[in-house]
């Protein structure tokens, strides 16, 4: 069957027509294709070296190391320091906090005295301490000594109201004494239940004394220290004269340092202690002379 002229025409377009377009729509499908895949190698790419830069810049990890607890010995010298140290592995790391830290900022602010005697005078604001992260389990000594927190000697200055060095002093000539809180030894469950109080230490100046008094000087600066000690079979804390050598932590406060004198200075130190001292109530008693 013949076909027209028109219609072989319109074939043979059609065939040849076809190929073309579809060649065309191919071509243009793989530039898109193509534009995509560069576009997302640009973002592989950048979302790579963004990420080596942030690696960069993350410090080095370094395995962890297990904390040492310090260890101190006996103590003495104008500076307070103690003359050797050693670790302690401990399981946790032993903590004390100071109990009444407001009212000890408030002495340490004017600058605290403490009154010394030839039989003893006890101290206000005493020492009280909370203990955390002893082995419930063991067995504890917790001690407190008195140490000076320089070599200097002072004076008080009435006019300007404040103290003032004096000249150097050497405090070598005096035993270093601690005292062993009468409850121990002591559970480490037991101690960290309770708050542990000082209050029946005594401070002196008499060098001669044979009471168990802690003896300073007067018109010096001394700090207050805590002592932790695990009991020990070989050591005999009732017997020695001078902390172990080892299995001792020791902590101090800087609002608990003082200046010993033998009648207070400041005014103002009077009457805070006054007004705080809960044995001070006759003082505060306005009829007390009548």
């Amino acid at each position: 069957m013949a076909l027209s002229s028109r219609a072989h025409a319109f074939s043979v377009e059609a065939l040849v027509g076809r190929p073309s377009k579809r060649k065309l729509r191919d071509t243009r499908e793989e530039a898109q294709l193509e534009l995509l895949e560069k576009e997302g190698g640009e973002a592989e790419e950048e979302r790579r070296s963004s990420a080596a830069g942030r690696k960069s810049e993350q410090p080095e990890k370094r395995p962890k190391t297990e904390p040492l607890a310090t260890t101190f010995s006996g103590c003495g010298g104008g500076s307070g320091g103690c003359n050797s140290f050693g670790s302690l592995e401990e399981k946790d790391a032993i903590q004390v906090e100071l109990q009444g830290s407001e009212l000890w900022k408030r002495f340490h602010d004017i600058g605290t005295e403490m009154i010394i005697t030839k039989a003893g005078r006890r101290m206000f604001p005493s020492v009280r301490v909370k203990v955390k992260g002893l082995d419930p389990g063991k067995q504890y000594y917790v001690a407190i000594d008195v140490v000076p927190v320089d070599s200097k000697r002072y004076r008080y200055v009435y006019h300007s109201s404040q103290w003032m060095v004096a000249g150097n002093t050497d405090h070598s000539c005096i035993t270093p004494r601690f005292y062993v809180h009468p409850d121990s030894p002591c559970s480490g469950e037991t101690w960290m239940r309770q708050i542990i109080s000082f209050d029946r230490v005594k401070l002196t100046n008499n060098e001669m004394d044979d009471k168990g008094h802690i003896i300073l000087q007067s018109m010096h600066k001394y700090k207050p220290r805590v002592h932790v000690m695990k009991q020990d079979s070989r050591v005999d804390m009732s017997r020695i004269q001078s902390l172990p050598a080892e299995g001792v932590k020791t902590f101090s406060f800087k609002e608990t340092e003082f200046t010993t004198v033998t009648a207070y200075q400041n005014q103002q130190i009077t009457k805070l202690k006054i007004d705080r001292n809960p044995f001070a109530k006759g003082f505060r008693d306005p009829g007390r002379n009548r």
